[in-house]
């Protein structure tokens, strides 16, 4: 069966990886949304919300800290708790601004740092992806190899079982077409036995074996 290779994604995948490269301004986008609608509703002047979420972010960016120093810390418990630090304390900001000036500096600010965090993971991704295809490419390859040599070696083989079959079945017919003929032939008068001494030997294989 032939296979056809194509470069173009499914729309399914294209679409999953459009909504993947999409995420991080949606997700700041999120974030500035929901703290201009905070903002709203008075959290300009909320001392102690502007509290709570310094100690929010204060709080994750501690707990990134020590994931990081950690022997054994785990890298992604680490992005994710400076991530959140780094979302709360631009909510934080974004939602007690005066004016939009400063949440939108924020915002470009947080987009370009979480793609170029997240470029970092897709580069990872890629290369995986780019290795574990090579890997299958590299797979088929060798199966198609050693299916193709044992399709030669089984046609080869059949090939040389029906010259054997074929050799085998000459060497039979003549062996009964001489026998008939020395029959025959001394069945007729002045029949001369040393003659047959005389006649073309039989093949190897149709000569009979002698106990």
């Amino acid at each position: 069966m032939t296979e056809y290779l194509t470069t173009e994604p499914p729309p399914r995948a294209a679409l999953g990886e459009a909504a993947r490269k999409a995420a991080p301004a949606v997700a700041t986008s999120t974030v500035l949304i929901l703290a201009r609608i905070w903002n709203a509703n008075g959290a300009e002047h909320s001392t102690g919300n502007a509290a709570l979420m310094v100690v929010l972010a204060v709080g994750a960016a501690a707990a990134g800290c020590f994931t990081a120093a950690g022997r054994n810390g785990d890298p992604t418990a680490t992005a994710m708790a400076f991530t959140a630090a780094g979302a709360l304390g631009f909510a934080g900001v974004a939602a007690y601004a005066d004016g939009l000036a400063l949440p939108l500096l924020l915002w470009a600010v947080a987009t370009v740092l979480a793609y170029v965090l997240a470029a970092r993971h897709w580069r990872t991704d890629r290369r995986e992806q780019v290795a574990h295809e090579r890997d299958m490419t590299a797979r088929r390859e060798d199966h198609r190899h050693t299916e193709a040599v044992e399709v030669i070696r089984a046609r080869a083989q059949l090939e040389t079982a029906r010259v054997q079959i074929e050799v085998a079945r000459e060497a039979t017919a003549y062996a009964a077409a001489l026998a008939e003929a020395v029959t025959a032939r001394a069945a007729l008068p002045g029949f001369d036995p040393t003659a047959v001494a005389h006649m073309p030997q039989l093949p190897a294989a149709a000569q009979p074996r002698k106990d």
